[in-house]
């Protein structure tokens, strides 16, 4: 039986500030964009700034007239990549194959390690912290969509665990975009059908799902069956991966080139560095 893990970094952008800066420590602060920018939004907040009603992808205008002693912190997406290469190599240390999803995110095959799983897990939120600063949740499944289910369940620094014997208990119950590649519009429809859980996508009649979403509804409720073989790609495999992306779903509609602007350098910051970090090259870019 496989062992993966997902190691989710806690509110990565603003841990990395406070660790850089322990003086922003128990504040309110918020990475953006460039502050002189009036439109410019939210990239991350401290919990300090979530407690006064600041949220991701709010424009920094509104995020100051909520609270204005906050702590608005230029991103450094360099730094970013540091810490999570950093972060990486702690990983490493248990197992070669750790395939980096996003900047501060990556699943981790430990299937043979003479360690179990959640001591694993234990041990690298403690190395992330006494190392770095920062903190992660750690995800532990038979498979990388539960795992990553798992790490988003208890936040910050905490070990969830999802077995073959308890995943119907733990996973469905959930709601159903919290399954990998579900997202607000798939979301939406399958609400149209009565199906708002990861159980209820699971029990869907499999040619209902088929009709209506193709290969797509037949892989969702696959996944919400724990039924994922996917593997955990390492640098050795980086020739078998056929595309590299990134995507997001702002909490608000986008409405100005600004705001745009520093959601895409996000994403493109993120999917340029796993292409650095599988050593391949792209030859065609698409958006």
């Amino acid at each position: 039986m496989r062992t993966i893990l997902h190691c989710d970094c806690n509110s990565f952008y603003s841990t990395v500030e406070i660790a850089s800066n322990p003086l922003l420590r128990g504040k309110p602060m918020a990475v953006c964009g460039d502050p002189a920018m009036r439109h410019g939004i939210i990239l991350a907040k401290s919990a300090e700034a979530k407690a006064c009603g600041i949220y991701t992808g709010e424009v920094l205008w509104e995020a100051k007239k909520k609270c204005p002693q906050l702590h608005l912190i230029v991103a450094r997406h360099t730094t970013y990549l540091e810490y999570a290469r950093a972060l990486r190599s702690i990983c490493r240390r248990y197992t070669p194959f750790v395939e980096p999803f996003g900047l501060d995110e990556c699943w981790l095959d430990v299937s043979h390690h003479a360690l179990s799983g959640e001591e694993i897990a234990a041990q690298i939120r403690q190395a992330a912290r006494t190392e770095l600063g920062v903190t992660a949740s750690v995800g532990v499944s038979f498979n990388k969509v539960f795992a990553k289910l798992a790490s988003d369940l208890r936040k910050p620094d905490a070990t969830v665990i999802i077995t073959e014997k308890n995943f119907q208990t733990k996973a469905w119950r959930q709601p159903v975009d919290s399954l990998l590649y579900v997202g607000r519009a798939t979301k939406r429809r399958l609400a149209g059908m009565g199906i708002h859980t990861v159980g209820d996508l699971a029990n869907c009649d499999t040619d209902l799902l088929h009709r209506l979403f193709g290969k797509n509804g037949l892989t969702m409720q696959r996944f919400a069956r724990g039924q994922d073989e996917t593997p955990v790609l390492s640098p050795e495999t980086a020739d078998d991966i056929k595309s590299i992306g990134n995507s997001t779903t702002p909490p608000h509609d986008i409405r100005c080139e600004e705001e745009a602007k520093s959601i895409l350098y996000l994403l493109c910051e993120s999917v340029t560095a796993r292409i650095r970090r599988h050593q391949v090259a792209c030859s065609t870019v698409s958006i």
